[in-house]
């Protein structure tokens, strides 16, 4: 059987790989969008984590029969590709690590850390009650992969979980409401989590409307994709303190280091770290030996989101 060739973005990921190919025919080399074309195509070419959508459009034509992303999201791939691309996202990788930065990011504030850290910095010992996370009502908004990790996290820490999506429907975990409530809930959340995908029809969702629907010294956590949320809109709503923010993601990203949301004194923000842990290595490569297994046995490849 001919080596499958794999292209992978950085001698770390080709020495992983080659460690626990085993006995899997595979032929890696190192290749990023810039380099010269190879002579023979890629059966599978990884891209580089985080590649801003438009560098897909310097992808040579026919570079790789399969391009596997090394993230979850997948918006803009579909405008900057090229004819003849199949694409797959990266499944099972991000999503238990968002989750948990999602749950640090509301642990967090409801207990105070950014407070006692700043009190620390000044050598205070600023001791006092916080809301704390038990017994708090959280809208999880959005209950795919990530929401969905969110959810089992949750089930510890003894809150009120409310769970809504494009359309009303009850699961094997109760039941998830439809957008068409969204006022509603807002209203009695405590916790609002965004763990939507990027698209037309959440471009844009947290809008003056929709923070002003939100409880007086709410918490808007932010794990989706920064344009979810109006930034202008999230500036003013937090200006006052009347809402209180933990953003992983921002539009623009990354935020100038003069925008107001550094300086919001109710908003803590995390560099976009929600999957960039240790995890992403190995889960990387499970994905990554699962694709080339189906390529090797002349099947599809898994997670296909784009077609060109």
């Amino acid at each position: 059987m001919p080596a499958l060739r794999v292209g992978v973005p950085s001698e770390e990921l080709a020495e992983d790989l080659a460690a626990h190919a085993g006995e899997r025919p595979v032929d890696v080399t190192v290749w990023v969008v810039g380099d010269p074309p190879p002579a023979t195509p890629f059966d599978i070419l990884v891209l580089t984590y985080m590649i801003p959508a438009p560098e897909l459009r310097r992808l040579p034509a026919g570079v790789a029969r399969v391009l596997q992303g090394q993230s979850l999201g997948y918006d803009g791939v579909a405008d900057n590709l090229g004819p003849g691309f199949v694409y797959c996202n990266a499944v099972e990788v991000h999503e238990a690590s968002t989750a948990e930065l999602a749950v640090g990011l509301m642990i967090a504030d409801r207990r105070g850390f950014p407070t006692f850290f700043d009190a620390g910095g000044r050598g205070e010992w600023a001791h006092g009650p916080q809301p704390g996370l038990a017994g708090s009502q959280v809208l999880l908004l959005g209950v795919g992969g990530v929401g969905e990790q969110v959810r089992r996290r949750l089930e510890a820490f003894e809150v009120d979980l409310v769970r809504a999506a494009r359309r009303p429907r009850a699961d094997e975990h109760g039941w998830v409401h439809g957008i068409d409530r969204l006022d509603a809930l807002l209203a009695e959340a405590d916790i609002v989590v965004l763990a939507v995908p990027l698209d037309g029809s959440t471009r844009g969702m947290v809008s003056t409307d929709f923070l002003a629907q939100m409880k007086d010294g709410a918490l808007l956590v932010n794990v989706a994709r920064g344009p979810v949320v109006d930034t202008a809109a999230l500036v003013e709503a937090v200006r006052d303190g009347r809402i209180r923010a933990a953003l992983d993601v921002t539009d623009p990203e990354p935020l100038p280091p003069d925008h107001p949301l550094w300086s919001a004194p109710t908003v803590t923000i995390t560099p976009h770290i929600g999957g960039f842990t240790g995890a992403m290595r190995w889960r990387m490569r499970r994905v990554l030996l699962r694709q080339i297994d189906l390529l090797l046995a002349g099947s599809d490849p898994e997670d296909v989101v784009v077609r060109t």
